[in-house]
């Protein structure tokens, strides 16, 4: 900003928001265009993009929020044309507008709306037209995503320079709509990300070579399902199975170690007897590269030794469901120092560091961050928006998915596939970043195979999805090259 002449990045980012609104738009001539500005930069970037509007025949009105207003993008929207709304047309002037833009707060903007920036969010948010949001859509945390009250539900988000924590992290993410970026000439020059959201290259597995072999991609030894929960252990090997492990090694009590061997029959079974076990019955199960233990494996003295049996070894290992469970009263298990992958939804997550649900829902980012710090643990956490952290490195947040994920094992199928990547070598955070992503490839290819919108899926379809998930991950890969 030092380098260049003052107000240059204010005016494009208002070209760009323009060029934004205009297409959007059916046609900019005679469209009715309100614009929310408040006292800040966005509000200047809003009155000079609705100056350009204005000038291309747009019929334009601002409203000013506050006491304060842009006086360069004011002056420059009456010259084009404009006007500024007297108190008390900004209802009627909503409800009738073709295109809103939201320039009522900016990045800096914390907490919740206060009148009357909540009242002419709520306006917003409630009308016909299509919403624009300036940078951020007010009401929402661009560092964080949290939202507190009311906040702006734009159709369509624009964001300048870089794209802001908020814009990818709910609740926040749910207010955006459609986000796009304006490059406004920032560089190469902006500070280290603490959050990234990952590209097909960012998550690319491990590839067989020509000396591979199926230990060298990678043994993973599956614990999981008992009697009363057998599904959880075919899902989980399933998704192992299908996420490239070069040989599955599972093992539970007979029934579950039945249905496993008769839908998976590549995967080598091991029929442990009901009741606690020592460490030694991980050395029946044979060798292996990584661990998945948990789904489906009860909270009783049983599934604890597993867990305990697992966690005393030095190999890398994932835990879900009623093993997170376990951990939540015996935090002990975590201290060592191969690597340990954490799936928790939040109320599992909750239930791990002592927390309120509804907090972590409102405040993901600081949550999982914490639970890292805390249990010392890569944490993946599921949900809306999956966020993936590890102490001292910027937070993963995974950029596919679908709400059609939200049906009963399709969390058993991610352990799996996470576990097979932990396998075949990748360090955890990696793994359980790439197993986010290709398993929410495979939740939108599953739900939604042909165009046309999405249809309801379970958890099978998903494990049937991950090949081509695979597919088209390596098709990005080629493209960015």
């Amino acid at each position: 900003m030092a380098r260049l002449p003052d107000g240059a990045l204010m005016q494009r980012a208002a070209a760009g928001l323009a060029s934004v609104c205009a297409r959007v738009l059916p046609a900019v001539y005679g469209s009715r265009v309100v614009l929310l500005a408040g006292g800040g930069d966005n509000g200047g970037d809003a009155l000079y993009a609705g100056a350009r509007l204005a000038r291309r025949g747009a019929r334009v009105h601002a409203v000013q929020a506050g006491s304060k207003i842009h006086e360069g993008g004011l002056a420059a929207l009456l010259a084009a044309g404009g006007r500024v709304l007297r108190d008390g047309e900004e209802t009627a002037a909503v409800a009738d507008a073709d295109l809103i833009i939201d320039g009522l707060t900016g990045i800096g903007g914390t907490g919740g709306l206060r009148a009357p920036y909540d009242r002419l969010a709520a306006l917003a948010s409630q009308a016909p037209g299509v919403v624009v949001a300036c940078d951020v859509p007010s009401g929402v945390d661009a560092s964080t995503g949290r939202v507190e009250g009311t906040a702006v539900h734009a159709d369509v988000t624009v964001t300048f320079g870089t794209h802001k924590p908020g814009l990818l992290i709910d609740p926040g993410a749910s207010h955006c709509g459609v986000v796009e970026l304006v490059d406004i000439g920032l560089g190469p020059d902006l500070p280290d990300p603490d959050v990234v959201a990952a590209r097909p290259a960012d998550v690319q597995p491990p590839e067989p070579g020509s000396e591979s072999d199926k230990y060298r991609r990678g043994v993973v030894g599956v614990l999981a399902g008992g009697e009363e929960f057998t599904g959880a252990a075919v899902l989980a090997t399933g998704g192992a199975v299908r996420g490239g492990a070069g040989m599955v090694r599972f093992a539970s009590v007979a029934r579950p170690a039945e249905l496993v061997r008769q839908r998976w029959p590549e995967a080598i079974t091991t029929v442990i007897e009901p009741g606690p076990h020592g460490p030694e019955v991980l050395e029946r199960v044979g060798r292996v590269q990584a661990w998945v233990v948990g789904p489906g494996l009860g909270t009783g003295d049983a599934g604890e030794s597993l867990l305990e049996a697992v966690l005393t070894t030095d190999l890398p290992a994932l835990v879900d469901a009623d093993g997170l469970t376990v951990l939540a009263r015996r935090r002990d298990l975590l201290r060592r120092a191969a690597p340990t992958v954490l799936t928790p939804h939040a109320g599992e997550l909750a239930r791990l560091i002592g927390a309120d649900r509804e907090a972590i829902e409102a405040g993901r980012l600081e949550h999982v961050r914490r639970a890292a710090a805390e249990l010392s643990a890569t944490v993946l956490l599921k949900g809306s928006t999956t966020l993936v952290a590890e102490p001292d490195r910027p937070v993963r947040v995974n950029p596919t998915g679908t709400p059609r994920l939200a049906t009963a094992g399709t969390g058993d199928v991610l352990s799996g596939l996470v576990g097979a990547l932990l396998a075949g070598g990748m360090p955890a955070i990696d793994a359980a970043a790439a197993g986010a992503y290709l398993h929410g490839l495979a939740g939108r290819l599953a739900a939604a195979p042909e165009p046309g919108g999405e249809a309801p899926i379970g958890a099978h379809d998903v494990i049937n999805a991950l090949p081509e998930a695979f597919r088209r991950t390596a098709q990005g890969v080629a493209r960015q090259m």
